[in-house]
């Protein structure tokens, strides 16, 4: 355990205890960004004369100096005490004591979650892209294949299977959108904000937040301290994704059964069973399916514990922070493991050939009869219903179907006289006539499939380009802060020699 915070208020700790509350398992992911804190914490310190220039160079020099992937003593509490050890080790108590100087450990742990998260949702937000290349690039070799779409997992109607992947991307975009509108809220800065109530050294928090790339204070430094909600929005927004994926996964293990038989899993991402040979499972995305379930978990379990705390840091909050990097990476290797699989899918061309399908063009039927033939529209669904149950009864596919039939039924089931042609029937119920006849915008048709693949393709180049952009910017922060540390620490050098 750490000695720097022992000896005044509280003396020695059991070591059973320190192990039980210490985030330094954790913490590893937050190193990096607690030099940098540091690092822009020394330079303002100095700035402002809150210390003077030979000192704040050589903290900055000690920091310069930290490996940002040191492996962390598992013995000390945390990475903030781990930091300030090593800088005391490099310049001695005299010089490192002030390290802490104007923070604490409550406004720098909230500035680090946040600096490490805006980096991980921009990187999550380029996986989310990335499948989104996928699924538009498989749809445009599938813009004509027809499947059936499902309501209530029965067959419901014909569409192409691009038209069901372009489903998939929008609901990825929506995702995005949301995560996109959470950065700003992310990126806001809590250094200064002290333990709870700031500081009464003359600090400069606009200047902090501008060192390490936020785009603005987060002022109320009660509320910079003990809120997490930009964590728990986080975590909202990864469980509708998470949402989203499970489904995704959970069509694809559907279709990919024989019973089904809609596409086809690549070997490569199946298993087979240890006594049944035939067997070609699909164990990927079965753990998909399952891990998305722990991304909800890890966010009911972190709006419990929020919903019980009072306000201003409590060290219940530091039992989120692992809980979000879980589930981050967890979305994060399902996204890249859809990613890939979607390039490898195979598609079957001839489902229609099933008798099972061969009803699912029945709803055009039923729109034919209200088109050319003036029958209402709930009296139509009728015939069509009671023309359905007969030909099942009979054991004969919609195919089977005669003028004289379904004359007879109309008559029978709804006391009227009509003369449908058959050349009307044949075109009302043939799958491929039906996905080109509907060409409202956002349906099935090709054309129309074609024309939102093209939007499509257009809004992730967008999201790229803002993506890129806001990489940038943090990189842009990244190269100010080194090139002032290394400004005040070759200054104080040359005073030296």
């Amino acid at each position: 355990m750490s000695k720097l915070l022992r000896g005044g208020r509280i003396g020695s700790a059991r070591k059973d205890v320190v192990e039980f509350t210490a985030s330094i398992k954790s913490d590893q992911k937050l190193l990096e960004a607690v030099i940098k804190i540091n690092q822009a914490h020394v330079t303002m310190l100095t700035e402002q004369n809150i210390i003077n220039s030979k000192m704040g160079a050589k903290l900055l020099q000690a920091l310069a100096e930290l490996d940002p992937k040191m492996k962390l003593d598992p013995s000390l509490e945390d990475v903030h005490l781990a930091v300030e050890e090593e800088v005391n080790k490099k310049v001695g108590l005299d010089v490192g004591g002030n390290l802490h100087i104007a923070k604490s450990r409550n406004d720098q742990v909230a500035t680090a979650i946040r600096m490490a998260l805006r980096t991980n949702l921009l990187e999550l937000m380029n996986l989310i892209v990335t499948l989104q290349d996928s699924l538009i690039e498989l749809a445009e070799k599938h813009t004509e294949t027809l499947v059936p779409s499902y309501t209530h997992l029965h067959p419901a109607q014909p569409v192409t299977f691009a038209h069901i992947l372009i489903a998939y991307v929008d609901a990825l975009e929506r995702n995005l959108k949301r995560l996109e509108e959470t950065i700003p809220r992310v990126n806001m800065c809590p250094m200064g904000a002290g333990a709870i109530a700031t500081t009464s050294f003359p600090i400069n928090r606009n200047r902090t937040a501008e060192l390490l790339g936020f785009s603005k204070v987060l002022e109320n430094s009660i509320d910079a301290v003990g809120s997490r909600d930009f964590v728990l929005e986080t975590s909202a927004n990864l469980t509708l994704l998470a949402i989203d994926i499970s489904r995704m996964a959970e069509d694809l293990i559907v279709w990919s059964s024989p019973d089904f038989g809609i596409i086809d899993l690549p070997e490569s991402f199946a298993f087979t069973s240890s006594i049944m040979p035939q067997k070609k499972n699909p164990d990927v995305l079965e753990v998909i399916r399952a891990r998305m379930s722990q991304v909800l978990g890890n966010f009911v379990a972190s709006a419990s514990t929020m919903k019980a705390l009072p306000s201003g840091y409590n060290l219940d909050l530091q039992e989120l922070t692992p809980k979000l990097w879980e589930s981050l990476e967890t979305v994060a290797s399902s996204l890249c493991m859809l990613s890939e699989l979607a390039k490898n899918l195979n598609i079957n061309k001839n489902v229609f050939n099933k008798q099972v399908l061969s009803y699912s063009t029945t709803t055009e039927l039923a729109n034919l009869l209200v088109k050319k033939y003036n029958v209402p529209f709930r009296v139509s669904h009728k015939i069509v219903g009671a023309l359905v149950k007969t030909l099942l009864d009979k054991k004969l596919a919609l195919s089977g179907l005669t003028p004289e039939l379904l004359n007879k039924t109309a008559k029978d089931s709804a006391g009227i006289t009509i003369s449908v042609k058959l050349a009307d029937i044949k075109d009302s119920i043939d799958p491929q006539k039906f996905v080109e006849s509907h060409k409202t915008m956002g349906g099935p048709a090709p054309a129309e499939v074609k024309r939102m693949l093209k939007n499509r393709k257009q809004l992730t180049s967008q999201s790229k380009t803002s993506l890129k952009e806001q990489k940038s910017r943090l990189e842009e922060a990244d190269k100010q802060l080194k090139s002032v540390v290394q400004r005040y620490s070759s200054s104080q050098s040359k005073k030296v020699t």
